[in-house]
């Protein structure tokens, strides 16, 4: 399994995906489905292979689902949603994505930066009673430079996050399908994980130990990961 889309076959169809206090699972069959909009979606609005897309939500299944979904037809940029404005003006001028993913009702001042770099914010809608993780897209469409659709390759980038800026100006680490797939399957093998385990999962999904251990390591072993609200 070399690239997210290849990823979410690793469950069995009717086993829980992703899950949520008082809330239906989306199973990996619905997980798979979730993965095909998402990709079907993104090409719709101008968005494909390798091209960025910066995505600010709070911790949860949606989250969680955006990352795997977004992941598997375009390059994923989580931010930090406790970011300042003038954090969100300096993460999205490096980043220069395509589009922005806000939550619907957001007032996080990113969708205010966004605007003020001429970037495209696109809304994440779900409802209640959806299956956690269950999304749809909703916003204008862009004119892409060019648009290279479809799934992504091994070799794409699945997500650049920047470092720390310990010692300088925080710099942008690309990782590939390919990369964050053999990262996944290590966590997977070094915990000895199983379909029949469950996550529960703590950590910031906008940080690399959230988003591979926690997220791919859970998905990559076909078990229940249940993304919490923290």
């Amino acid at each position: 399994m070399d690239t997210l889309g290849e990823l979410v076959n690793c469950g069995k169809a009717k086993d829980a995906a992703l899950a949520a206090p008082d809330r239906q699972a989306l199973t990996y069959e619905q997980l798979r489905a979730q993965v095909d909009y998402t990709a079907t979606r993104l090409n719709t609005l101008g968005v494909g292979r390798n091209d960025t897309v910066a995505i600010v939500l709070p911790n949860g299944p949606e989250m969680a689902s955006a990352f795997i979904c977004i992941g598997a037809a375009a390059t994923t940029a989580p931010l930090n949603p406790a970011y300042r404005g003038t954090e969100f003006d300096f993460y999205l001028e490096d980043l220069q994505p395509k589009l922005l993913v806000v939550e619907e009702g957001t007032d996080s001042p990113a969708a205010a930066s966004a605007e003020k770099l001429g970037i495209t914010v696109v809304v994440l809608k779900h409802e209640e009673t959806d299956p956690a993780g269950k999304f749809e897209l909703i916003g204008e469409s862009i004119t892409p430079d060019s648009l290279k659709p479809g799934l992504a390759e091994s070799s794409d980038i699945a997500l650049v996050l920047h470092t720390s800026g310990t010692t300088s100006r925080p710099k942008l680490v690309p990782l590939s399908q390919q990369n964050v797939c053999a990262s996944a399957r290590n966590v997977s093998l070094s915990l000895e994980l199983i379909s029949t385990d469950y996550c529960l999962n703590i950590m910031p999904l906008f940080h690399i130990h959230g988003l591979i251990a926690a997220v791919l390591g859970s998905i990559q072993a076909g078990l229940a990961l249940t993304a919490r609200l923290v």
